[in-house]
């Protein structure tokens, strides 16, 4: 069975409760990284500046303590397989639905294709 490294279990640690949830199960069947829980200012400005956000600080839900959002990618990584993200995503929110557990995947927005992200539904 897969197992988080050290960078994704601090990660998922800022996150909230549902989402910390959520991703132990996750992993448990599909091996993914944890890369981003919470950002502050300057990580915020930065993830907008390189193109990777479209909000500026403290509007993400990664703004929060405990974040409100995880970004979190299959492993291994690969940017370039677009369908691999989006089985991930699907089988993300098909967990999320039998924990009772209320998300939104960045792969479904429609003016911008953030796909490891992931956010609560408040």
């Amino acid at each position: 069975m897969p197992t988080f490294e050290r960078k994704s279990t601090e990660c998922l640690a800022q996150a909230h409760p549902d989402l910390q949830h959520l991703f132990n199960e996750v992993i448990k069947t599909i091996d993914c990284s944890v890369l981003c829980g919470y950002r502050g200012k300057e990580e915020q400005e930065a993830a907008y500046r390189d193109g990777n956000s479209k909000l500026h600080f403290p509007d993400s839900k990664h703004n929060h303590l405990p974040s409100l959002a995880v970004d979190v990618a299959p492993y291994p990584i690969n940017w370039q397989n677009i369908e691999r993200f989006k089985s991930f995503g699907e089988f993300v929110k098909k967990t999320a639905e039998e924990l009772g557990i209320k998300i939104r995947w960045g792969g479904d927005f429609k003016s911008f294709a953030d796909h490891p992200h992931y956010e609560i539904i408040s």
